[in-house]
């Protein structure tokens, strides 16, 4: 697990591919919009495209608010809300 972004806005970890559990057979990102206090994991073919995504945004050597547009994206997919413990 790494903590590859952080803002006001949003919160992305990565999770490393592990082959003793399905769901990260090829690794995974959850994405967490922290005012919405809502969060979504996503693994398989959209970690891929969004990794790639994340390549080729940061080959642009973005701002915070361009990189949190990117993340904006997926807010219509965020259904989870967020729990504290």
């Amino acid at each position: 697990m790494n903590l590859i972004y952080n803002s006001d806005q949003y919160s992305v970890v990565e999770f490393g591919a592990d082959q003793g559990r399905e769901a990260l057979r090829f690794g995974g990102y959850e994405i967490v919009d922290k005012p919405g206090r809502r969060e979504i994991f996503i693994n398989g073919e959209l970690a891929a495209s969004f990794r790639q995504h994340v390549q080729d945004l940061i080959a642009t050597e973005p701002s915070t608010e361009e990189i949190d547009d990117f993340l904006g994206s997926f807010d219509e997919l965020m259904r989870q809300p967020v729990h504290l413990h």
